[in-house]
């Protein structure tokens, strides 16, 4: 069936759909966290050279397949390799965002619920016991978790129906700047905290002794998980990219975005975690166990200080999470659209079902379904290390395998050159080729490996 495809309207609309695919809990949940399990500030540094060597070339190949075949995973494949083994690649491609998204929209379920509990002042009015507790009671409850799960999803996909421009474009274009100016307050709040300049020293002052074989790895993984590779979103987004577009500068200009808004996730919450005393490898609890005990210890003197910080804070993982699951479900949606002739409406309405039906199983699983396993872990356990273990790294590797192995050297030049009239692309093609073709299947082989060490 014949479609008429939108495009983003500008180079900004690119890079701010791109950064907001990227930007999400795991800038402001994951990264954090990992940061503090290994090391600080030295881990920082690989990871940022790992996110700018390793992941964006992966990232410009990724959007070399989107770009040159203006097409959802599935009719990529069909466009570029007809009649070969790699639609299955396609296939891969739509089922990963859609695995992810639906154990993704209960953590922003839980963001949702939070920024609840933040504008009704509970973080401040609680007592301690109360806040220690709290997000225990509410991920093993039943209804309220499944309330604000169909909550988030229901308003993404609702973006999503909107269309590319009206709907995807124009939320991106309020959100991301939103996003930053919020984060940027925290962190200026953060790092004002008495107590605070423990964790900015964590930050800044790198000690490489405490860096592992296994810190690079970590590093690799978070930047190939935080830019949203291997999940069909960049194929899918770059689709709708205009040939015009420069794919090396809104890929540099998104990469860049996404490691800003990670630093400056890390200076919101780590001096905080200092001056509060608390371990800073305190794991993936550390947003949802101990942030809100630190809102309520400086509700103590500060109350109203610490509600305005409580509120800014929960409504930026909000939008965040957001921003990267409307990414997710744009990839079925585009899929059902393009190769099942369903309307935008229609699809949107499926693909919500689909995804909030996994998410309601996901969500029980840490209560009435708790002890129901799949090979030995709970369902949302069993969604998150299937899709991020398997489907994320074998998608990834599959991708830039075929942009080096398969498609020629000459549409891939024609592309990252836009028909050779970019010079300065022209100049850098030969070191993209190189990683390209040669280092990232072995970073990406190096990731899907240690997954299962």
């Amino acid at each position: 069936m014949s479609q008429t495809r939108e495009t983003f309207g500008s180079r900004a609309a690119v890079i701010m759909a791109l950064a907001g695919s990227a930007i999400g809990l795991g800038n402001i949940w994951r990264f954090p966290y990992i940061v503090g399990e290994n090391g600080g500030a030295a881990f920082i540094l690989v990871y940022i050279f790992c996110t700018l060597f390793l992941s964006l070339p992966i990232f410009l190949g990724e959007s070399i397949i989107g770009r040159r075949s203006g097409a959802n995973c599935r009719g990529a494949m069909e466009k570029l390799a007809p009649g070969t083994h790699w639609k299955w690649l396609g296939y891969l491609s739509v089922l990963t965002p859609m695995v992810i998204v639906s154990y993704y929209s209960v953590i922003g379920g839980w963001s949702l619920d939070y920024f609840c509990q933040a504008v009704t002042f509970r973080f401040v009015r609680d007592t301690p016991e109360a806040i220690s507790g709290m997000f225990s009671g509410l991920v093993s409850s039943t209804g309220t978790p499944i309330l604000f799960h169909t909550l988030f999803l229901g308003a993404s996909i609702l973006v999503v129906a909107l269309g590319v421009k009206g709907g995807i474009e124009k939320f991106s274009k309020i959100c991301l700047p939103v996003l930053f100016i919020l984060i940027v307050a925290i962190a200026v709040y953060s790092v004002t905290l008495p107590g605070s300049g423990t964790g900015v020293d964590y930050l800044l002052k790198p000690d490489f002794s405490k860096l592992t074989p296994r810190s690079f790895v970590v590093a690799l993984g978070q930047s190939f998980y935080s830019l949203s590779l291997g999940m069909g979103i960049i194929i899918t987004y770059s689709s709708y990219v205009h040939k015009g577009e420069n794919l090396l500068v809104s890929g540099v200009g998104t990469a860049l975005s996404d490691l800003f808004f990670a630093l400056l996730a890390g200076f919101a919450i780590m001096p905080a975690v200092f001056a509060a005393q608390i371990e800073p490898g305190s794991g993936p609890g550390l947003i949802f166990d101990t942030l809100p005990y630190i809102f309520h210890q400086m509700g103590q003197t500060m109350p109203v200080v610490s509600s305005v910080a409580a509120i800014l804070f929960f409504i930026t993982i909000l939008f965040a999470a957001m921003t990267s699951c409307i990414s997710l479900l744009e990839v079925g949606v585009a899929y059902l659209v393009e190769e099942k002739g369903l309307s935008r409406v229609r699809a949107c309405v499926w693909v919500f079902l689909v995804t909030w039906l996994v998410g309601i199983l996901c969500s029980l699983s840490f209560g009435p379904l708790a002890g129901v396993k799949i090979f030995g872990d709970s369902i949302f356990d069993f969604f998150d290390k299937f899709s991020s273990n398997f489907l994320l790294t074998l998608g990834g590797l599959l991708a830039v395998l075929f942009v080096g192995w398969k498609m020629p050297k000459a549409a891939v030049h024609d592309e990252f050159t836009n028909g050779g009239s970019l010079k300065r692309n022209d100049a850098c093609f030969g070191v993209f080729w190189f990683l390209i073709r040669y280092v990232a299947p072995l970073a990406v082989l190096l990731i899907f490996l240690t997954n299962f060490l």
